[in-house]
């Protein structure tokens, strides 16, 4: 049989999407990939249909960094209204309690919101990506079925209230990976007394991207279908997606090493870490770890690209 040829082209980069709500992570994903006529690509962490907000898309070899960019810590702007809750905890879901609404002030709420940072445990919902026996929650959700979740442990670095109204709040939340809003603000509505669900969420900081980088996917489909303008342009360094990452340069024997699977010598003294690395050529090519002793091994390589 003949092999199957690679549809699209070898392009690696970083897309940041400001992801419009009401469609999937998964349908932004595929548009961009049409767009870029991309071989591969991936995201960085799922938003719900609901979110909007910054969506980090892989293409090419930087799909190899996505692993890595989920355990970034994220930053949301979330909207809770009070006295109805629903199955899913947002506005897309079916309302299955009502309550009272509490009295609160800013001044109040403020206080009460210190209780909800810090490192803490908290439950998955159902409706979420997460599986059972391969199943995603969501879609047991859907036919009624609950599946005991296990407590993941979790850290609210920072709640801001940003405004308030008679039957709502809205807050500014930064977090660590696993953090699911939607339970936070449904713990927080049950704290003042009442329930409650979110009717507007907005990722505005994920792996290290924010909306400032971010471009509306809308206005991303309006320049490909200009011809003067090249939309990869847009996109950002693989390189750039791990900052805080230290970076070192091989030569030409170290990094043919490497691609032969063998741990290469580091001869500068450096402290244990994991490490961006650079051919003899400068080119990004891929992750690696190294040693107090120098020794490098890599962790994920990129397929090299010829240098023009």
């Amino acid at each position: 049989m003949a092999r199957r040829r690679k549809s699209g082209r070898d392009i690696t980069g970083m897309m940041i999407v400001d992801k419009p709500s009401g469609v999937s992570s998964n349908r932004v994903l595929q548009v961009v990939k049409r767009l870029f006529n991309a071989n591969k690509a991936g995201h960085t962490g799922t938003l719900d249909p609901l979110a909007s907000g910054v969506l980090p898309i892989c293409l090419g070899e930087a799909t190899k960094l996505s692993t890595y960019l989920l355990d970034a810590d994220k930053s949301y702007q979330v909207t809770c209204k009070l006295g109805i809750a629903t199955d899913s905890g947002d506005s897309d879901g079916e309302v299955i309690d009502h309550k009272s609404i509490p009295d609160f002030d800013t001044e109040s709420l403020q206080i009460l919101l210190q209780q909800f940072t810090g490192e803490q445990e908290q439950i998955p919902p159902m409706f979420s990506a997460l599986k059972h026996q391969g199943q995603p929650l969501y879609k047991l959700a859907r036919q009624g079925i609950e599946i005991e979740r296990k407590s993941r442990v979790i850290t609210i670095y920072n709640i801001t209230l940003l405004a308030i109204t008679e039957d709502s709040f809205t807050l500014e939340v930064s977090c660590s990976k696993g953090t699911y809003i939607r339970t936070l603000v449904q713990d927080i509505a049950a704290a003042m007394g009442s329930c409650g669900h979110v009717v507007m969420l907005r990722r505005v900081k994920a792996a290290g991207y924010d909306l400032a980088q971010a471009l509306p996917l809308n206005e991303l489909e309006a320049l490909a279908d200009t011809e003067q303008t090249n939309i990869d342009e847009q996109l950002l360094s693989a390189f750039d997606a791990l900052p805080t990452w230290p970076s070192i340069t091989l030569d030409t024997e170290q990094t043919r090493q490497l691609y032969f699977g063998q741990p290469v010598q580091h001869d500068e003294p450096q402290v244990s870490a994991d490490i961006r690395l650079l051919d003899d050529n400068h080119q990004f090519i891929g992750l690696a770890h190294i040693g107090e002793d120098g020794v490098i091994t890599a962790k994920r390589l990129f397929v090299r690209q010829e240098v023009q």
